[in-house]
């Protein structure tokens, strides 16, 4: 089933699919097409970041793209038109007329003749409960900001030459097309208060510069102008003195603040910590790096505690579970779909390997590898992020000893793993330099007590300090 609405035989509408599990929203990163351009059946038009992942979203018919409703950087709801497409280009019917903004709008989503209740979505990626709930309104242009805006652009005129004829300013949000709306975000430019000059009132790119140049021109008639070797952007005042930053949270962010909230004020945290000589860990990591076995794959630490961890897993397997609190039952999991924490520049994700515990050491380095490949190139599916039963987060990688991290939502526990580094090691007992981490291990409380938890931190230490235990424990 697609999303997507017939405004006539000649005019179809592509709405906002719920991409994954139930989001109610999904901001549109970039646009691959432009009215005037053909699609065809399947082709991506666009890119949306949901509160999980960034997603392809492929158009369900062929034609000729007539309208994009929303601009790049733009949140939109579940079930609004997002993009329509003339699907027999050169017949007689009438185009429809033009969205008044490319912003969210505050009409209901069904306004369409669809049936009310859940909203259709992209196949395989099921569906949600359809929402009432609106984003406010953003630059909203009332009547008297645009006859604000008249009164300034004439009162810029009269310094100058004769003002010229221009469209009267349209009540109600301003009409530009995605690439303007763009500049004028680049310039600092409120389009409710730029006067249009395009036809039936629609604000064009010579309307945004012209509404920038008053800012860029000095203020005062005997000042010099600005030097042509330097950038008329220059002269535009920034808030270089600004003591604060305000960024909007959403996408990933969201998500991320919501499940740690969530996590930590309902699942009972407990961390534990042990500090373990890896010496012979990292030999190990070393000598399969010239294994022919283990030729293409990435070879690191983190595949060696990865494999420790589900060995630790099958000799303590009541620690592999969730607690379900409708029906106040302790979920054992037979299976271990291992998360790995991941950062990318969207924020921090944990796309997990499926069926962990059935890898081979190989196999599970190609999954490791795939897996962080696809979440620094913002191509994680939801899906990849879904059914987790534990998790790694290597904080290591920045140079940190550890720390105590916070349950992924529905899991039992999470390993931290800290930086390697050389340290002084009572080993046979002399003092010598040894390859020596720390290990933190935080679980719920409520399905995993301090005797179980510390028998899988003890556990997991003991094979990397002496990883011959995998092969005697698995």
């Amino acid at each position: 089933m697609t999303t997507m609405t017939q405004t006539s035989a000649r005019f179809r509408e592509f709405k906002m699919p719920d991409v994954g599990e139930g989001l109610t929203e999904a901001e549109i990163l970039k646009w691959f097409v432009q009215p005037g351009d053909t699609v065809t059946d399947g082709q991506v038009v666009c890119e949306v970041e949901t509160a999980k992942a960034a997603v392809e979203l492929p158009i369900p018919f062929d034609g000729v793209v007539h309208e994009l409703r929303f601009s790049e950087g733009t949140t939109v709801d579940v079930g609004q038109v997002i993009i329509t497409v003339d699907v027999a280009p050169g017949s007689e019917d009438e185009a429809p007329a033009p969205a008044p903004a490319q912003e969210p709008v505050e009409a209901p989503v069904a306004a369409t003749d669809e049936p009310k209740g859940r909203t259709p979505v992209l196949v395989g990626y099921g569906v949600a409960e359809s929402s009432t709930k609106r984003r406010p309104r953003k630059g909203a242009a009332a009547p008297e900001a645009a006859a604000v805006a008249a009164a300034v652009q004439a009162e810029l005129n009269g310094h100058g030459s004769p003002a010229p004829v221009v469209a009267e300013a349209p009540v109600g949000r301003p009409l530009a097309k995605p690439p303007v709306r763009k500049l004028a975000k680049d310039l600092g430019i409120d389009l409710a208060t730029v006067v249009p000059t395009g036809k039936d009132g629609i604000i064009t790119r010579e309307d945004v510069h012209a509404a920038a140049a008053p800012a860029a021109s000095p203020a005062a008639p005997e000042a010099p102008a600005p030097s042509v070797s330097e950038p008329v952007a220059a002269a535009v005042e920034t808030p270089a003195s600004a003591r604060e930053t305000r960024i909007p949270v959403k996408g990933v962010r969201k998500a991320i603040a919501q499940a740690m909230v969530g996590s930590a004020f309902t699942a009972p945290h407990v961390t534990e910590f042990v500090t373990v000589d890896v010496t012979r860990t990292m030999k190990l990591v070393a000598e399969l790096k010239e294994d022919k076995e283990m030729a293409g794959v990435r070879v690191n630490p983190l595949l060696i505690i990865a494999k420790a961890l589900l060995v630790a897993i099958k000799r303590n397997p009541e620690v592999n579970a969730a607690w379900d609190e409708a029906n106040q039952e302790i979920v054992q999991k037979h299976y271990v779909n291992l998360g790995i924490a991941a950062a990318t520049p969207r924020g921090l994700i944990v796309p997990n390997i499926k069926d962990a515990h059935d890898k081979t050491l190989p196999q599970l380095a190609a999954a490791l590898g795939e897996l962080v490949t696809t979440a620094r190139d913002g191509k994680t599916s939801p899906a990849a992020m879904a059914g987790g039963t534990v998790t790694i987060t290597n904080v290591g990688v920045f140079g940190v000893d550890t720390g105590t991290p916070i349950l992924n939502p529905g899991e039992s526990a999470i390993l931290a793993v800290g930086a390697i580094k050389l340290q002084p090691w009572v080993h046979k007992g002399k003092v010598k330099p040894r390859q020596v981490t720390t290990l933190a291990l935080s679980f719920d409380h409520r399905l995993v007590d301090g005797e179980l938890g510390s028998k899988v931190l003890a556990d997991v230490a003991a094979i990397l300090e002496q990883p011959k235990r995998l092969i005697t424990w698995a």
